[in-house]
């Protein structure tokens, strides 16, 4: 048991070095060179963890998602506290400049750094998308909002907000603004809620820039 402990630890170790320094220099320009001698270990060792340099990538980026992910679902369990209110709390919880290696966040939008933002995104939808289905499920019994396709209308959401807004995206702040109120419409009337019910929810979202 202690052999696996410390394998572990020394993976963590690895993880944390490679995310800081993913986030100082940016994926393409750290190599597990860079990583062997921050950690102070053998290629050897390395590779007994991780297979590539794309392989730390993805662990990086596992671990990361997944603690930002078991918080939103700590907030959508939370059934004492309204709908949307969860809604709200849940995107919150996105935020992945909070809590991440000094820089991360700036490197995951530079162009040459594309592989690092699709993989974040990909692991989003797919741990977010039973989140926000539950969400909108629990709306439809409580008389909230209606749809016979729950999952598909979390989806398009999630895919269409993450695309329109993210930060790649270059776009003046009135387009943003005029985006930001064209989406909420319409994400009512896909859910066929009255006009306005879902402002105080979503708009502080895109304030935030968490979307």
């Amino acid at each position: 048991m202690r052999i696996v402990k410390e394998a572990e630890e020394r993976k963590n170790e690895i993880l944390d070095v490679a995310e800081r320094l993913f986030g100082t220099k940016g994926f393409d320009h750290t190599s597990t060179g860079d990583i062997l001698v921050e950690v102070g270990i053998a290629r050897g060792t390395l590779y007994y963890h991780f297979q590539s340099k794309e392989e730390i990538l993805d662990a990086v980026i596992e671990r990361m998602i997944g603690q930002m992910l078991a918080k939103a679902g700590t907030f959508a369990k939370q059934k004492e506290i309204p709908v949307l209110q969860r809604l709200t709390l849940m995107i919150r919880a996105l935020q992945i400049n909070e809590g991440w290696g000094d820089g991360l966040m700036e490197q995951i939008h530079k162009p040459q750094n594309a592989l690092m933002h699709q993989k974040i995104q990909e692991r989003l939808l797919a741990g977010m998308n039973p989140l926000l289905t539950g969400l909108i499920e629990e709306g439809i019994a409580a008389g909230i909002c209606h749809t016979d396709y729950p999952a598909e209308v979390a989806e398009m959401t999630f895919l269409y907000a993450n695309t329109a807004f993210d930060a790649l995206a270059v776009q003046t702040e009135e387009a943003r603004r005029q985006k930001t109120t064209a989406f909420i419409y319409n994400l009512e009337r896909l859910l066929q809620m009255e006009q306005g019910s879902m402002m105080q929810a979503v708009l502080p979202l895109f304030s935030a820039d968490v979307l």
